[in-house]
């Protein structure tokens, strides 16, 4: 009796270990919604996602170029409020929750909109992770840069307060996941299983080998242009993605359960 209790206990933290860890809510194209960034952090996300323009020497947040309104600067839709919240919460976004990302889309050219959103973010040292000399000083809020990254300047950038959300050609490439911490890929380039019935067994085991070799080198696994909807949170919930992509705010909060 004795030895078979010690058996199951034994077996229980390996399960447990194996089980993949519940991901992190991220709002694609935040600005669409009623109330930027602040419907997200009432619904608890960690991670934000912000397109802008360099236009005029303003970076500019809207989803085109034809959107584009001279009072929406990054400043005003997310710096400025993430910095007040930091303040009120005493260095975090959420006060008992995990960090927070602000995914930074560019639309413009890559090196022009980099120096000019380099010196932006110089003005929010307080708040902004802040790499030196490779190595990340967390704070209240990681900016990570994606689109036109101007991949070159940011690496040079020593000390720097962003990273670049890389593709999956970087999880065969020589770069550390201090520089690239995440790996982003439209669902469609890799999968045509659409969230409706089961994902083909090929496709899954695709999807978590995707998973694992990102895992191994440090990095974390985001997906745009997802079904948005519970079938395929749920097949990448249990495939350990990290970041659940969506334009569906309550709803995947709901689905998350927390």
């Amino acid at each position: 009796m004795l030895r078979a209790l010690l058996v199951c206990v034994s077996f229980v933290p390996a399960v447990l270990a194996a089980e993949p860890a519940m991901p992190q809510p991220h709002a694609h194209n935040d600005y669409l919604h009623k109330r930027p960034l602040l419907d997200a952090l009432d619904q608890r996300f960690v991670s934000v996602e912000a397109d802008i323009f360099l236009k005029d020497g303003q970076l500019l947040v809207a989803h085109t170029a034809f959107e584009i309104k001279p009072e929406r600067t990054l400043q005003k839709l997310y710096l400025d409020p993430l910095r007040e919240r930091a303040k009120a919460n005493g260095g975090k976004i959420h006060k008992d929750g995990p960090a927070f990302h602000l995914m930074i889309d560019v639309k413009t050219d890559a090196k022009t909109t980099w120096a000019a959103l380099a010196k932006v973010l110089d003005d929010y040292a307080d708040i902004l992770t802040i790499w030196k000399d490779g190595k990340p000083e967390p704070k209240a809020v990681t900016v990570v840069i994606s689109g036109n990254w101007d991949r070159e300047g940011i690496k040079a950038a020593n000390p720097r307060r962003a990273a670049i959300d890389g593709r999956p050609k970087d999880l065969d490439g020589t770069e550390s996941a201090e520089l690239i911490p995440w790996v982003s890929a439209s669902w469609g380039s890799l999968f045509k299983w659409k969230g409706e019935g089961a994902m083909p067994a090929d496709e899954l085991q695709k999807l978590k080998d995707h998973v694992a070799k990102a895992h191994a080198q440090g990095r974390k696994v985001r997906f745009w242009a997802t079904p948005d909807r519970a079938e395929a949170w749920a097949v990448q919930r249990d495939a350990g993605v990290d970041f659940i992509n969506t334009d569906k705010l309550a709803e995947l909060r709901a689905f998350l359960g927390k």
